[in-house]
């Protein structure tokens, strides 16, 4: 009787092992068809009916009332910096910063963003989430990056020559009548080629995003973990009225 025992046990194992050999799959065959979203396709009752109280909600999270903005504001209403592009840069300049602080126990000397980067415009009246939704809805993150003096001119000669208002906050760029640089500050100091500076920018933008090449001779990072619309939506939470207006921080002497 064991024998037998034994024997089925042996059998069985054996057909065990056997069905548990990996096989080898191959892909074959990719079929594909073009699905039109058009007025053909009809709502389903059952599922709007379980959809409809979840965007009720969001709609209403997306649509409260933060703040309130006097005037539209847009990035093309300046040639050098513009009223929306300079909003985006002072809000990561002031949002991100405490973040860097408590993680690299340095401030963030200037922010660069790109002009390309902005969606929408801000228009007058009620400012919402849904606002920032709007002008980024990209999940962009802000990043730190630690660039040498040399890295920085880089910078400069990009920003100069690429006819784009780029967003900039925290530093000065004057050009004189032959579109040459006429003065850099950072933080309102003159610019010193042999130190190293910190640029609050978008993790886009540091893997070489809109032919930012200057980038790849960053000496390091740190990551702040914080969405660039996360900050905006935080920025509107705190004040009352949006502010911006096209200013000197980038213009061209006469």
């Amino acid at each position: 009787m064991n024998l037998k025992i034994q024997q089925f046990v042996i059998i069985i194992t054996f057909i065990l092992f056997a069905s548990c050999k990996e096989s080898t799959s191959t892909l074959s065959k990719i079929d594909a068809k073009y699905i039109a979203i058009d007025s053909s396709f009809v709502e389903i009752d059952s599922i709007e009916n379980f959809v409809a109280p979840y965007r009720k909600r969001v709609d209403q999270i997306l649509d409260s009332t933060l703040a309130y903005a006097p005037k539209m504001l847009t990035k093309t209403d300046g040639t050098y910096n513009t009223s929306a592009g300079n909003l985006m840069a002072d809000i990561i300049l002031e949002e991100a910063n405490p973040i860097f602080k408590s993680r690299a126990g340095k401030d963030i000397d200037f922010v660069l963003m790109n002009h390309g980067g902005i969606r929408s415009i801000i228009s007058k009246g009620k400012v919402s989430a849904r606002t920032a939704y709007e002008v980024m809805p990209f999940e962009n993150s802000i990043v730190v990056v630690e660039l040498s003096g040399k890295s920085v001119l880089e910078m400069i000669d990009f920003l100069v020559n690429s006819k784009r208002a780029h967003p900039i906050a925290g530093m000065q760029i004057i050009l004189d009548a032959n579109n040459k640089l006429a003065s850099l500050k950072i933080q309102g100091k003159a610019f010193d080629k042999n130190r190293n500076y910190h640029v609050a920018t978008s993790n886009y933008l540091v893997t070489g995003g809109d032919n930012m090449g200057f980038f790849k001779g960053m000496l390091g990072t740190t990551d702040t973990d914080y969405l660039i619309r996360n900050a905006m939506i935080d920025y509107f939470s705190k004040v009352d009225t949006v502010r911006s207006v096209v200013d000197d921080r980038f213009y061209k002497q006469q």
